[in-house]
């Protein structure tokens, strides 16, 4: 199936998409600043999405007091804040597609039958990383009761939908073969719940996302979400992956290894911590007059100048853009 990609001259759709597994925290503050600027530098549309599928590890009331701080930072959405736990018929719908066509599968298998067939982990940098999978119920459940639902990945020696190649505006050319990297991924949990792969695909072509602006922990997700994108025949946007906050012992900054959430007494002070991990020299004394400096920084490091932005294509984004901090 060919690849719908978000041309240059698409209206610019940006997106900011947190969990409400907890408060923002100094690293969710980096990403939801980068998506903001991009679009905001870009005179395009800036949307919050509230990724509450995973029901189990929401806290109640996270998605609205996320909205709160961010609106308490200056960054508001350009619309109404959409939750995906009020979509499920739009993900069932991409996942019927997915069968009628022999792409999607029941699987028998658990975390432990994972465990004992010696599979690997997909991808370090990965927060979605899953086991390797050996293909085990691709041929049928053997009398086997179905557990989760899984994409059959096509395996193309050395091409094919299976070997992704994109280009991250930042990190730049990126490869990777799904087959060997990751198999046959789960689109629907043991639990019922539909997976992240599978919703943020068809939420992003829904909401007409042309520029997706993430942590970089996020990038190893890039390649099988272009997969998915290919086979439900929905546009590729362009990405960006951010630099990530780090703890002393250098792992990322996270709900997961005690991230406290944002300090929000002195909003700019955050602010200016988030816009120093992005590199830039933004400056004001007020919410208002940093945010309008961090715009012109963003213009003039990422997109080169606010004249050309419109006329720039997506190549010559890539190199303005990599004066970001690199890994």
């Amino acid at each position: 199936m060919e690849d719908r990609a978000a041309g240059p001259g698409a209206p610019y759709v940006g997106r900011f998409a947190p969990s409400p597994t907890g408060l923002l925290h100094a690293g969710s503050l980096v990403a939801a600043l980068a998506s903001w600027l991009d679009a905001r530098a870009q005179r395009g549309r800036w949307l919050v999405r509230i990724e509450d599928l995973d029901t189990p590890r929401n806290v109640a009331g996270a998605g609205e007091a996320i909205v709160a701080q961010l609106a308490s930072l200056g960054l508001r959405a350009d619309g109404p804040v959409v939750h995906q736990s009020q979509r499920t018929a739009l993900y069932a719908k991409a996942l019927e597609h997915l069968e009628q066509h022999g792409r999607a599968y029941p699987c028998a298998c658990s975390r432990r039958d994972l465990a004992l067939a010696g599979a690997a982990p997909a991808g370090a940098r990965d927060a979605n990383a899953e086991a390797l999978y050996p293909g085990t119920c691709r041929a049928g459940l053997r009398g086997k009761a179905p557990r989760s639902v899984r994409l059959r990945v096509e395996r193309v020696e050395g091409s094919g939908e299976a070997v992704v190649d994109w280009c991250d505006r930042r990190l730049g050319p990126q490869r990777q073969d799904v087959a060997r990297a990751v198999g046959d991924f789960v689109l629907k949990r043991a639990d019922g719940i539909v997976a992240y792969q599978l919703a943020v695909v068809v939420d992003d072509a829904a909401q007409g996302v042309t520029d997706v602006v993430r942590g970089e922990d996020l990038a190893d997700s890039t390649a099988r979400q272009i997969v998915l994108q290919r086979l439900l025949g929905l546009p590729t946007p362009r990405y960006l992956h951010t630099p990530l906050v780090r703890t002393d012992d250098g792992a990322k900054l996270s709900k997961q290894t005690g991230a406290a959430p944002l300090a929000l007494d002195d909003p700019l002070a955050a602010l200016r911590d988030a816009g120093r991990v992005l590199g830039l020299q933004a400056r004001g004394t007020t919410l208002a007059e940093w945010l309008a400096s961090a715009i012109a920084c963003w213009r003039e490091r990422v997109l080169r100048s606010p004249d050309d932005v419109n006329a720039l294509g997506h190549d010559a984004r890539l190199a303005a853009v990599r004066t970001l901090p690199r890994p």
